[in-house]
């Protein structure tokens, strides 16, 4: 077999990774599934995916060998082989706003887009917070929370936020966080809070990037 033939093989490898990626459906399923395992019955219910469609594209994602399964009673569970897949999918987001002006364009329809703490470091508002300065928001379903967190941080779901305003404090900031850079629930929550007389800010990271930079989270 020639050099060419060899290569040929060896970049067609590389594109089925490259094709399992090509699905904003399928790159969704990653962002949550670097945050927890989930089944394929929670998913579908999540990404408003019939259960059919979402097992087609789960299939495709396995064998591309981006996620593997666990069987639990009649459910399947799915989860990332490794955390180079949330690495990988995260490149691929920085990638697509450098050089894609639609995604500024979406990202500025909150108003949130530009609250960022400024080159926040995450240790001094966790310290922060463990002084009652500050109140550190995270936004994400509760089983997302309970996987993984930041220390002294407060679990207020998206969903519940009108109906448990009352439980943030009006005389303290808010800094809300949730999945990740590109995760819209914390953009939609600080533009919730600021509307409802509350300071409020976005972190602008979350739990994938500090799982990736190794960033001790607790879990409940």
């Amino acid at each position: 077999m020639s050099i060419r033939s060899h290569k040929t093989e060896l970049f067609e490898q590389f594109a089925r990774v490259a094709k399992a990626l090509a699905s904003g459906v399928r790159l969704e399923v990653l962002d949550l599934l670097a945050q927890k395992e989930y089944s394929v019955e929670a998913l579908a219910d999540m990404l408003g995916q019939s259960l059919q469609n979402m097992s087609r594209h789960l299939q495709v994602l396995k064998q591309a060998k981006l996620v593997h399964t666990r069987k639990e009673g009649n459910f399947v569970h799915y989860s990332l082989v490794d955390s180079d897949v949330s690495d990988l999918v995260s490149r691929l987001q920085a990638v697509s706003q450098k050089h894609l002006s639609e995604v500024d364009e979406l990202l500025e329809r909150f108003q949130s887009h530009t609250a960022e703490f400024e080159v926040v470091n995450i240790e001094d508002v966790i310290e922060r917070a463990k002084q009652g300065d500050v109140i550190v928001l995270d936004v994400r379903p509760v089983g997302e929370f309970a996987s993984g967190h930041l220390p002294h941080s407060t679990n207020i779901p998206l969903m519940q936020l009108e109906n448990r305003l009352s439980e943030l404090p009006k005389d303290k900031p808010v800094v809300a966080y949730c999945r990740g850079k590109y995760c819209l629930l914390a953009y939609a929550a600080v533009d919730f809070l600021k509307a409802h007389g509350l300071s409020a800010q976005r972190i602008g990271e979350g739990i994938i990037e500090w799982k990736l930079s190794r960033l001790s989270l607790e879990q409940s």
